[in-house]
């Protein structure tokens, strides 16, 4: 009997703890993952964030727990979508948001490079979604709120304003009329709908995306208006006194979910700043519970901040696989994480002419230019990791280069790199591109054959490292982190790890085997 109460016991607290779980780690998407959007369907959670000028555009990403999140696709993933030759560094594609209605998910955003704001949808979030559906309403931050067989969107061309549309076809249906002007910090953006206890609530950010941002929000029994703006403003932010010390800033830009067993959940943006009052990483994606009583203001965890442990209950957390360190270039196409700048020349990638490689063909256009050079890359989404390639350049002329590159955009890069000698052989050199200032930190000759560079991560510093034998490793130079921070560098995107391939000229005939791609943390 003693025995059958220990096992009841046991099964009891297994029960309890798969119910009632504590505790999480910020952020939840770490890296370059910004502006935040999350919707539900039943017990699934699908989320996007920004991509500005990197394709393909708006990552989708699915969980069970809102915790523990896996990339499931692009919402954008064809020219014909996503137009983005011509956007500049911190152009491209600006603050989706995901709505699902009746069977379909909808996606909508603005390309500021291309022709506004537009709508594609699809029935399943993690296959192919509908070319673009073009909307007259203009600004930035749109956002869609479904109501019985009405479709509302809300945008900021000159305020908030709100106007009635047909999701499918872009029509929109009323006249656009201003509803809000926020609680007059600068920059309001970011406005989403909710409708709970017969108010309609409009959620939006204010302060502009740095260290003032906050989240504020206003409520009306009617969804044009008049709003009236919660006294508690902001519900949240980290531009006061008691999160000056916190190691999470800029905290905005947020969407609110109410979870499968009734809670409320915020998702938002911050950064995680570094050697100073610097980020690198770029925007990225948080997670923060919300009390939100019945006819209340919502309350973000408790007083408006967050932290990067975050010891409250949770939904009953369902762990994704560990993301493997090797990129082997085994399979027909690239994971999701790996993108290009613009849009891309496929002939000048290849993971099928040499199996088990991805081949870089060199193309004229270069890292310092607003275009897009033979590159791909993945996030940097910690402050300390190791990264680690081994590639081989083939067929170059003099001057033709391939290597690892850290950038942030066409002003403020690192790069470490494998260069052609005109007498057959090879030399390792090390370049940073800040601003005006374009040098060659250091250049060493080496005899032709596989290079294997490396970069690590840390606070301050970024240290490069080659070797020609994959066992000893040489160092090459540091970097200061700060120097191409996005306090420095401006822009809204972060760090990509990339690997490219730059011809001299426009008739060169080089390519790049990489054969293999590590990034641990």
């Amino acid at each position: 009997m003693r025995n059958l109460v220990l096992l009841l016991g046991v099964l009891l607290g297994t029960f309890m703890g798969m119910h009632a779980q504590e505790g999480y780690q910020n952020p939840v998407i770490p890296g370059f993952h910004p502006d935040p959007s999350v919707c539900r369907v039943g017990d699934n959670y699908y989320l996007v964030t920004s991509s500005f000028e990197f394709f393909p555009g708006v990552p989708v990403f699915h969980s069970k727990d809102m915790i523990h999140w896996e990339q499931i696709g692009h919402c954008l993933t064809k020219p014909s979508q996503l137009k983005l030759d011509k956007s500049g560094a911190s152009g491209g594609i600006y603050a989706p948001t995901i709505r699902y209605n009746n069977g379909t998910f909808y996606m909508i955003t603005t390309n500021v490079s291309d022709k506004g704001n537009f709508i594609v949808h699809t029935k399943d979030p993690a296959g192919e979604w509908s070319e673009p559906v073009w909307l007259k309403q203009g600004g930035i931050d749109p956002s869609l709120y479904f109501e019985g067989d009405k479709c509302y969107m809300v945008s900021i061309p000159n305020g908030i304003c709100l106007c009635e549309i047909n999701p499918l076809t872009g029509e929109q249906l009323t006249e656009s009329k201003k509803i809000w002007n926020g609680t007059g910090g600068r920059y309001p953006e970011a406005p989403h709908i909710y409708k709970k206890d017969g108010w309609y609530y409009l959620l939006i950010a204010e302060g502009g995306t740095e260290y003032g941002h906050m989240v504020t929000i206003a409520r009306s029994r009617s969804i044009d208006g008049p709003y009236e703006s919660n006294p508690a403003n902001p519900i949240l932010t980290h531009r006061n006194e008691n999160a000056q010390n916190n190691p999470i800033q800029g905290t905005g830009h947020a969407d609110i979910v109410q979870a499968h067993d009734g809670s409320w959940w915020m998702v938002l943006l911050g950064f995680r700043p570094q050697s100073g009052t610097h980020h690198l990483l770029g925007r990225e994606t948080f997670l923060a519970p919300v009390r939100w009583d019945q006819n209340a203001w919502p309350v973000v965890n408790g007083n408006g901040t967050i932290s990067l442990q975050m010891d409250v209950p949770t939904l009953p957390q369902q762990k994704t696989a560990d993301k493997p360190v090797r990129t082997d270039f085994n399979e027909p196409y690239l994971g999701f994480e790996w993108n290009y700048l613009r849009n891309p020349d496929q002939k000048r990638y290849s993971l099928d002419e040499r199996k088990g490689f991805l081949r870089l063909k060199a193309s004229s256009v270069t890292l310092d230019q607003v275009a897009s050079p033979t590159f791909v890359g993945r996030r940097q989404e910690h402050i300390a990791f190791t990264a680690t390639t081994a590639l081989e350049l083939q067929q170059g002329s003099a001057n033709d280069e391939a290597g690892v590159t850290l950038y942030m955009n066409p002003d403020f890069h690192y790069d470490l790199y494998c260069r052609q000698l005109g007498n057959g052989k090879q030399s390792l050199v090390l370049r940073y591109r800040l601003g005006l200032m374009n040098h060659i930190e250091k250049e060493i000759t080496l005899p032709k054959g596989k290079l294997y560079l490396r970069v690590k991560g840390g606070n301050e510093h970024y240290t490069f490292l080659y070797s020609t034998d994959n066992v000893t490793f040489h160092e090459a130079g540091k970097m200061d982190t700060k120097l191409i921070s996005t306090e420095t560098a401006g822009g809204f995107t972060g760090i990509y790890i990339g690997l490219y391939a730059t011809g001299s000229s426009s008739s060169s005939k080089a390519y790049t085997d990489f054969d293999w791609f590590d990034y641990a943390y």
